[in-house]
């Protein structure tokens, strides 16, 4: 795979960059804009070789939020941004893409706008791509998805990866061959998604922790009162992973009966109580591990991060920052609070995909990644 590192005379070539403006938002305001910071390097640098850089990125699912809040920030960043927010395929954006001049730098309005998008349309993709010369895809964390501008559009033009897109494969790649002591910690919910790297880590890794929604499923295996906690109905073999002695769980959580919040060991939790995090000893445990450890891959928060219990995501973030291990962290929400307190230049690598990075790891490669091959 060539990334734009491999690129010659981009003088006045037209590049469409895939990157993933899909940042948290309330109210038209962005509460983090790590995925914006992170595209910048990609831009920066076509744009200093003379390419007239267009971007193609979305906000939401459905594609009817603007990305007007999106120019806005991105401007404080790069000044002369011009931002066509009309429709993508349409003469107006057409005649303005055609009287760019080298080093322009445009931003295209929302793509998932357009009914093409998420079909894969082979219509839409050629359409698109005639907009450009060369495709660079620095979009990452929407690379697991079969959309025109991650894989359509590159049957038209040729693809390259972007200098995150290429930072990210070979960061995560670490865990495929890692240092030794290796630990795997799981959080989050969704076990549907993450069950198949349960299985592939308990193969490699010297512990894996599973913390978040994902525990209580296996505390319930255990026989052990969860309360009204969330669990998934799904079978997911976990009998058979708890064979594994690598395999940890929660010591102690908090847990919450209305108003009501307190710490008890995981075997004490009552029937009218929530798990909504874990406890000091679990934390204990694991700044223990991961003094020892080589290498520390982590997914997902291990509490109710967004009704607001997100001490333990928080203190980890803080333990693997103190022992410099080599470290990868992913997950939304885990970024977020790396984000908030200001301490990724601490940790090893920290990951702008969700699903993606989940899908990555387990199959070791993406769709939008494959193409580009």
């Amino acid at each position: 795979m060539k990334s734009i590192k491999d690129l010659e005379n981009l003088t006045g070539k037209k590049v469409l960059v895939r990157v993933d403006f899909n940042v948290p938002m309330k109210d038209d305001k962005i509460l983090d804009d790590f995925r914006i910071q992170k595209s910048l390097p990609t831009i920066e640098y076509l744009h200093k070789k003379g390419a007239i850089v267009i971007i193609l990125a979305h906000l939401g699912e459905d594609g009817k939020r603007s990305l007007a809040p999106i120019a806005t920030r991105l401007k404080k960043f790069l000044p002369d941004l011009i931002f066509l927010d009309q429709p993508i395929l349409s003469d107006k954006t057409e005649d303005a893409i055609k009287v760019l001049k080298k080093g322009s730098i445009v931003l295209l309005a929302n793509i998932r706008t357009e009914e093409g998008e998420k079909k894969n349309a082979p219509s839409f993709a050629r359409a698109l791509s005639r907009y450009g010369e060369i495709y660079v895809n620095d979009a990452f964390s929407v690379s697991h998805r079969t959309h025109a501008s991650i894989v359509g559009i590159t049957k038209y033009l040729k693809g390259y990866a972007g200098l995150q897109m290429m930072k990210e494969i070979t960061s995560l790649e670490k865990a495929f061959n890692p240092n030794h002591p290796f630990i795997f910690i799981l959080g989050g919910a969704k076990f549907e998604t993450k069950i198949p790297l349960v299985k592939k880590f308990l193969r490699s890794a010297d512990n894996v922790f599973i913390g978040g929604a994902l525990a209580n499923d296996f505390f319930k295996v255990k026989g052990y009162e969860v309360g009204q906690s969330l669990t998934d109905e799904g079978n997911f073999q976990i009998p058979s992973l708890m064979k594994n002695k690598n395999l940890l769980l929660p010591i102690d959580v908090e847990v919450t009966d209305g108003s009501k919040k307190r710490i008890c060991k995981s075997t004490e939790v009552t029937g009218n109580e929530t798990i909504v995090d874990v406890g000091p000893e679990t934390l204990k445990m694991l700044e223990g591990l991961v003094e020892k450890a080589s290498f520390v891959l982590w997914n997902g928060p291990l509490g109710k991060y967004e009704d607001g219990f997100g001490s333990g995501t928080e203190k980890l973030i803080k333990i693997i920052a103190k022992a410099k291990t080599d470290s990868v962290i992913g997950g939304g929400d885990t970024v977020s609070m790396i984000s908030k307190i200001k301490l990724e230049s601490s940790l090893g690598f920290v990951s702008t995909g969700g699903g993606a990075t989940l899908d990555f790891l387990a199959k070791g490669t993406l769709a939008g990644i494959k193409v580009l091959k």
